[in-house]
């Protein structure tokens, strides 16, 4: 078996060793650091953006790093986890804090940020923490030059180039040079990208000759070679290293030499370069570096790698923040293929709707949704039995400990519930691994009316990030133009809003309860929406025991968003047995993930409840008694149509 046969045999692609932070950046825009009013709260650190640059891609990557054990720790390792990072090689320290870094956007040419990084977790890095299995495991290691700048964390980074070289696996160095991290700058200079060190080179040229590819801006190859003059910097590296060079080059793209340098930078082997505003240049080096390792660890050949390379640059730099700015396999390839039409690109509504949907968090295969965000209706059902409404908020949180018994700790379920009546079951939510919707709509409104209010932004700017947007809309393709035109305008300004604030988007229409419907009405409006502008992550439907009717609202669907997250069944309190039925037709078509029912499991109990007749664990144990029982004809429609739920 070849060299190569073996690393694409590993389980893992590549290793990444070095820092790991929490980004908090400045979410204003054209200010000063000190002006900023907010932050938006990123991974961050080279090699984690890279691990997670590199599994958007595609590739099985995994990080060795620290955090602290404590919540900006376990955002990292959660974060990861989401991103589809190995996180076997994450040590928790117990007695250090997660390094932190503070970031902004000046203008086009400055970039402040500050490194909070005294004594922090990553930093205490140790031989121990190099696990000789792990390392086996991979098809290439990746380190970056922070962390050669201290005796411990060097002493990590070298046990893991030796024992990958000896395991026949590929090593790379991105030489990443903060003068701050090496301790010659201030730390209101941390934007500072090269302060000229004999020790910093002598430090990286007697590491230089372990690495197989080195990969640095032309500053980054002059503190590396110890010369100003780039040809002569790339000289002095091709001196002690038969490494091929890669020379970030800025708007010029990148070069690589895989031999001896040549008399001109353009004789290197390049990739195209892409013509595109540039908005922030923060984590860009780590976008391209992803590109460059999927390339070059696929053996595409430099010309496509650096391709990649340039394209995951130009998409980082045109948008907010690090990680979060990198694309996707499926956006990388719809980029270049399509091409720039927008310089600015995080104003291109098309690249940025595939950007959304192929970096959203979590996977959600199967749902199985207990709705209990009802207001109408619960305070309706108070007055009719003379019951205090102030109760309704203790009764919502029995109906999340029916969904939590029932969920017992599994993934594929969820609930809804609003945030006026059902605030501290949400509150209780958190964290529980349940899918969580939340309404916005006043309830039974028509035109669409919003529960929080006229700046939808502002309203959203509260919730956690894992809350759904959830809105109810009562519309039909006969409503005429002015009904149309304003429930329109409502959707779209609260789909534009929870964007802006990173919340998926849940659209609820129920046309029956405005005229008639037939087997393209609902695909009809789903086109509607689609067509102005509104894509949901999710669609919450009526249910149907017409076959036509679910092959045109999926066709519907399909054709206009092939990344949606899926639709789920609304229940309108029919019976259990009525909802069997539709179950059995939904779970015929794939894009159909489950349900979300509310009255038919929580109605009785609320009754009950609330005349007295029943006490906590009554209503409790009858709620989850009836949501179990939707949940098994939901998984029983879906394995009888072939496929395991």
């Amino acid at each position: 078996m070849s060299s190569q046969q073996g690393r694409d045999a590993r389980p893992l692609d590549v290793i990444t060793i070095g820092r790991a932070s929490v980004d908090l950046y400045g979410s204003q825009v054209g200010g000063r650091l000190e002006d900023m009013r907010g932050f938006a709260k990123y991974i961050g650190g080279s090699p984690t953006n890279m691990a997670a640059g590199t599994a958007r891609l595609g590739l099985r990557s995994a990080l060795i790093t620290r955090v602290g054990d404590e919540h900006m720790g376990r955002f990292i390792r959660e974060e990861l986890v989401r991103e589809g990072v190995d996180v076997r090689g994450v040590r928790t320290d117990p007695e250090r804090l997660t390094a932190l870094v503070l970031l902004g956007i000046r203008d086009r040419e400055q970039f402040p940020l500050i490194f909070y990084r005294e004594n922090c977790a990553d930093m205490a890095l140790d031989e121990g923490d190099i696990d000789p299995d792990f390392i086996a495991e991979a098809g290439c290691v990746t380190v970056t030059g922070t962390h050669l700048s201290n005796p411990r964390t060097e002493a990590a980074v070298l046990k893991a180039l030796r024992l990958a070289r000896e395991n026949g696996a590929r090593t790379a160095l991105d030489i990443d040079y903060r003068p701050n991290l090496w301790g010659l700058a201030g730390h209101d200079a941390g934007e500072s990208r090269f302060i000229e060190s004999r020790a910093v080179t002598a430090k990286l040229q007697s590491h230089l000759h372990l690495f197989d590819l080195i990969v640095g801006t032309e500053e980054e190859f002059h503190i590396a070679g110890g010369s100003t003059d780039t040809l002569a910097a790339l000289g002095a590296v091709r001196a002690v290293s038969a490494a091929t060079l890669v020379c970030k080059r800025g708007p010029m793209g990148a070069v690589a030499f895989e031999a001896e340098i040549p008399a001109d930078l353009d004789e290197g082997i390049s990739g195209p370069g892409f013509p595109i505003e540039v908005f922030n240049v923060l984590g860009a080096g780590d976008g391209f570096m992803s590109g460059l390792l999927r390339g070059w660890l696929r053996d595409e050949g430099w010309e496509r790698a650096l391709t990649y390379a340039n394209a995951c640059g130009a998409l980082a730099v045109s948008r907010h923040g690090c990680t979060p700015s990198y694309p996707s396999w499926e956006e990388l390839c719809f980029f270049l293929e399509r091409g720039v039409r927008v310089p600015a690109l995080r104003k291109d509504a098309e690249l940025e709707q595939v950007h959304w949907a192929t970096t959203r968090k979590g996977d959600w295969p199967v749902m199985r949704v207990f709705a209990f965000d009802h207001r109408k209706q619960l305070e309706d059902l108070a007055a009719e039995l003379g019951a205090d409404a102030s109760r309704i908020p203790a009764f919502k949180t029995l109906c999340l400990a029916a969904a939590r018994r029932v969920q017992a700790g599994r993934p594929g379920y969820g609930i809804l519930s609003d945030g006026r009546l059902g605030e501290e079951a949400l509150f209780a939510a958190a964290g529980t691994g349940l899918w969580i919707g939340r309404p916005v709509e006043l309830p039974g409104s028509r035109p669409l009316e919003l529960e929080i209010g006229p700046d939808f932004g502002s309203g959203l700017a509260e919730w956690p990030a894992d809350h759904v947007v959830k809105v109810l809309c009562f519309c039909h393709p006969d409503d005429d133009e002015a009904m149309r035109a304003a429930q329109e305008a409502t959707v779209l300004r609260l789909a534009r809003a929870a964007r802006a604030n990173g919340l998926e988007l849940l659209l609820e229409v129920i046309p029956s309860k405005v005229g008639p419907v037939g087997d393209d009405t609902t695909a009809t409006l789903i086109r509607r929406f689609y067509e102005i502008g509104v894509y949901p992550d999710w669609w919450k439907l009526e249910p149907s025991v017409s076959a036509a009717a679910w092959a045109q609202t999926c066709a519907a669907i399909s054709e206009n968003d092939p990344h949606v997250r899926g639709i789920v069944v609304l229940g309108l309190d029919a019976p259990v047995e009525e909802l069997e039925a539709s179950f059995a037709e939904a779970a015929r078509f794939p894009l159909v993930k489950g349900f979300a029912v509310g009255r038919t499991i929580f109605f009785e109990a609320a009754r009950g409840w609330l005349d007295g007749t029943l006490d906590d664990e009554g209503a409790i144990a009858l709620m989850a008694s009836k949501y179990e029982t939707l949940c098994a004809a939901w998984d029983r429609a879906r394995a009888a149509d072939g496929r395991a739920a």
